[in-house]
C-alpha cells in the first residue's frame, strides 16, 4: 500500500492561489492513479480531481473545473494540486488518494490531509 503525505494548505483570501502536494512511498505510485478529494466541515467528503497513472487522462468536480488543475511528477513520486481562483466554498480538508477509479470511487490509501480555509 502507498502511504501519502500532503502538504501546502493554509489560510488564503478569496480570488488567491494555493499549491497542494502529495508524496507517495512505499507501494507502487507510478502505477496507480492519483485523486484528491475534499471534507467541508459537516459534510461528507468528496470527489475534486483525478490523474491517470500515465499522467495524461484528467478528470475533475464540475466546482473546480477551470480553477483546478492535477499533475503529477513520478520521478518525485509526488501528485499536486493547482487551486486558482479560490472560494470560500472551496475551504475543506483536501486529502490525497492512490487508487482512485474513472467513477471517482477512492482507493485505500489516504493521506492524512492538509487544511484549506479561504476567507472571504
Amino acid at each position: 500500500q502507498v502511504q501519502l503525505v500532503e502538504s501546502g494548505g493554509g489560510l488564503v483570501q478569496t480570488g488567491g492561489s494555493l499549491r497542494l502536494s502529495c508524496v507517495g512511498s512505499g507501494g507502487i505510485f507510478s502505477s496507480s492513479a492519483m485523486g484528491w478529494f475534499r471534507q467541508a466541515p459537516g459534510k461528507e467528503r468528496e470527489f475534486v480531481a483525478r490523474v491517470d497513472s500515465n499522467g495524461v487522462i484528467t478528470s475533475y468536480a464540475d466546482s473546480v473545473k477551470g480553477r483546478f488543475t492535477i499533475f503529477r511528477i513520478d520521478a518525485r513520486n509526488t501528485v499536486y494540486l493547482e487551486m486558482n481562483n479560490l472560494k470560500p466554498d472551496d475551504t475543506a480538508v483536501y486529502y490525497c488518494n492512490a487508487g482512485t477509479t474513472l467513477g471517482k470511487v477512492p482507493g485505500t490509501s489516504w493521506g492524512q490531509g492538509t487544511q484549506v480555509p479561504v476567507s472571504s
